[in-house]
């Protein structure tokens, strides 16, 4: 998507959110082979180590949710897949790719992890640890769904599995348009949980919100930043709402031939500006395209920092995405194969790709300028490459555009830049990634 496309009025049915390169279209089983050499080589180099669980069960599927998640499944279901999650863990923790490194930071997505009974895990961290510890991870996360969370269930989090970071995915206030929109839970759990929450002292929390829910307003947009200022979380995500094929909002679209009934992109920019300005004058500051922090000397994303760095990240769980010693990987995307698979003592590997050296510093250099800037002596130092001389056309194009300013080494993305980054990326893809589809 060039940047001229990326201004669009209408939101209408693709990818938007760049989150991977190449894209993830070009993956193929043909490249699982050196997927299984890397895995099974020490590591390269002293790269940092993280893991990643997915938990594919919710209550409800949103209607805007493109995740591999399961709603109606009974308890036997759902420990099979802990069991098996458990026996994959066990299988990746003997993987010479992990070498003698630590887990630096670990990640339990979805789904909702917090799906899971406390009693789930408990014996989920029981099981992980007879392999693998986090104890010195400098970050663990674990996504919330407000309705699943009980006073022992927070507890939990925080006493047994060390949850460092809890991420409450609220993504809006209003009860109407939070049933418009499929979600499992209403606004008066957010408030029940906040306060278990608080008193269980996470050095991170932090709140989901979504720009471009459908039915929201200025009105209600201006209670969301309102009510979440209120609570004061240390960080908060806002995602502008996009509509990936597989969602329920865009079958519909494209099955009824109906309108998009998302906001426009020029309107959900303007909703993320207007909160971005009231977070900052509450004293918080804009540390990503999606993110404002309450105290940066305070809070680590190690995660995503890590991981656009090129970090190591060892997939776990049905259809998760990992990279190992510089090659992409994505897990089986069937669940009775991922579940047959790990139960033959296989790892589930689905597909993968081995991206070249210019892959790497492509994908590097994308995914850190969501966080507003770039450093262009990182890139001299790691690949060799001045990336103002390489990519001087777009950057041009992006400078007349009004999306970057450049001075010296450094590359800074405008306001208007940062509100439409996702949009800008394409334009550093190679020219045969470049109009595809990218899921």
């Amino acid at each position: 998507m060039s940047s001229a496309a990326s201004d669009k009025k209408k939101t209408e049915v693709g990818s938007y959110f760049i989150s991977n390169y190449p894209p993830y279209s070009q993956w193929n089983r043909e490249q699982l082979p050196e997927v299984k050499e890397a895995l099974h080589s020490p590591p390269a180099d002293n790269n940092p180590l993280g893991l990643y669980l997915h938990i594919p069960f919710c209550r409800k599927r949103c209607k805007f949710c493109y995740f591999k998640v399961f709603t109606d499944v009974k308890a036997p279901e759902v420990q099979r897949y802990v069991d098996a999650l458990c026996n994959e863990i066990s299988m990746v923790s003997q993987l010479p790719i992990m070498g003698e490194r630590p887990f630096r930071f670990v990640y339990f997505g979805g789904g909702t992890p917090s799906f899971l009974s406390p009693k789930q895990l408990t014996k989920l961290a029981d099981r992980l640890r007879e392999h693998i510890t986090w104890d010195g991870a400098e970050e663990v996360t674990f996504e919330c769904e407000p309705g699943t969370l009980s006073e022992t269930k927070v507890k939990t989090l925080r006493e047994v599995l060390g949850v460092t970071r809890l991420s409450l995915g609220v993504e809006n206030f209003s009860d109407e348009i939070l049933e418009d929109n499929g979600r499992a839970h209403l606004s008066k759990q957010v408030f029940n949980a906040w306060e278990w929450i608080s008193a269980a002292n996470f050095a991170n929390v932090n709140i989901d919100l979504i720009s471009g829910m459908v039915g929201e307003t200025w009105d209600n947009w201006r209670e969301n930043v309102r009510k979440t200022l209120e609570l004061s979380p240390d960080s908060v995500t806002i995602y502008q709402m996009e509509l990936p094929f597989n969602t329920v909002f865009s079958k519909d679209i494209l099955d009824k031939h109906t309108d998009s009934p998302v906001a426009d992109w020029q309107t959900k920019r303007a909703w993320v500006e207007y909160a971005f300005e009231q977070f900052k004058q509450a004293g918080y500051s804009v540390s990503s395209a999606y993110t404002v922090v309450k105290d940066p000397n305070m809070v680590n994303f190690s995660y995503r920092d890590n991981l656009w760095h090129g970090a190591d990240l060892l997939a776990t769980g049905i259809a998760s995405f990992g990279h190992a010693n510089g090659v992409h990987y994505q897990n089986l995307a069937d669940l009775e194969k991922y579940l047959g698979t790990v139960e033959s003592g296989q790892l589930p590997l689905g597909r993968g790709f081995v991206p070249s050296k210019h892959q790497q510093l492509v994908r590097e250099m994308i995914l850190l300028l969501k966080r507003g800037y770039l450093d262009a002596g990182y890139f001299r130092d790691k690949f060799g490459i001045e990336i103002t001389q390489q990519f001087s056309e777009q950057w041009k194009q992006h400078i007349e555009d009004g999306y970057v300013e450049i001075d010296g080494d450094t590359i800074r993305l405008t306001g208007k830049g940062l509100l439409t980054v996702d949009g800008l990326l394409p334009a550093f893809f190679e020219p045969d990634f470049q109009g595809v589809r990218y899921t």
